[in-house]
């Protein structure tokens, strides 16, 4: 048995849907986990353990409010990571 946040698989499968839509986005392997680690810290954690858990929550991210949800959390991420990238100006 494991324990896992479902919520961070949910987050890095719409975090491209939300970078796609600035030319300007930086991409850098650094700014993409800040991006995802401040939008998981503003979501609640979907913990799933057994089959039937991952199942229920698999449902519920089919309801768009859910996904409204996760990709505001990537927007906003995005843009105060991107108003303050921790990377050298090297990598962007």
């Amino acid at each position: 048995m494991q324990l896992k946040n479902y919520m961070e698989d949910l987050v890095w499968q719409r975090l491209d849907e939300v970078l796609i839509n600035d030319p300007e986005t930086c991409n850098c392997e650094k700014c993409r986990y800040d991006i995802v680690s401040l939008a998981l810290n503003s979501l609640p954690p979907r913990y799933i353990v057994t089959p039937a858990g991952e199942a229920y929550t698999k449902t519920k991210a089919l309801e768009s409010q859910f996904n409204i949800d996760i990709i505001t959390a990537i927007t906003k991420a995005f843009q105060v990571v991107q108003n303050n990238p921790r990377h050298d100006s090297k990598q962007a």
